[in-house]
């Protein structure tokens, strides 16, 4: 997988978090940052479909979090919206996912700055909207994840 991936359609953000859904099992866990509108619940679509979880993937911003149920793989998805916390780690703490994150892939948007502290192993993926409407995926590595990408 290349640091960086030029993404020119839905689609194609879609394609890429199915490849690094299928590379990710319990106990990984994936940052998603990015701009309102960068693709961050397009991606994790991706994801989920890479996985071959469950239910349908929508952004959690009301409920925090979503809970995916495994597939064929065995592993769950939890997918979590940090953006109406703002940083309140106390909150954070309340989702219980560092237990999430033993039996479970956690895909967090807008966590970076407060969702890291649950591994030192885990994967930014830093989504960018440019002005032609092309996304741009920045892969930051952190951990074990330096060796898997």
């Amino acid at each position: 997988m290349a640091d960086q991936v030029t993404l020119p359609a839905e689609a194609d953000t879609v394609s890429f978090g199915e490849s690094l859904g299928r590379q990710l099992r319990a106990g990984d866990l994936v940052l998603l940052a990015g701009p309102l509108g960068a693709g961050k619940t397009v991606l994790t679509r991706g994801i989920a479909a890479g996985l071959g979880v469950s239910g349908r993937v929508s952004s959690p911003t009301f409920v925090l979090a979503r809970v995916h149920p495994a597939g064929a793989r065995g592993v769950p998805l939890v997918h979590v919206d940090a953006y109406r916390l703002g940083g309140d780690l106390a909150q954070l703490d309340d989702l219980d996912l560092d237990t999430d994150l033993e039996a479970s892939a956690v895909v967090v948007e807008w966590g970076e700055g407060s969702a890291e502290r649950l591994s030192s192993d885990y994967l930014v993926v830093r989504l960018e909207r440019r002005d032609d409407d092309v996304r741009v995926a920045t892969l930051e590595p952190h951990g074990s994840w330096k060796e898997r990408v």
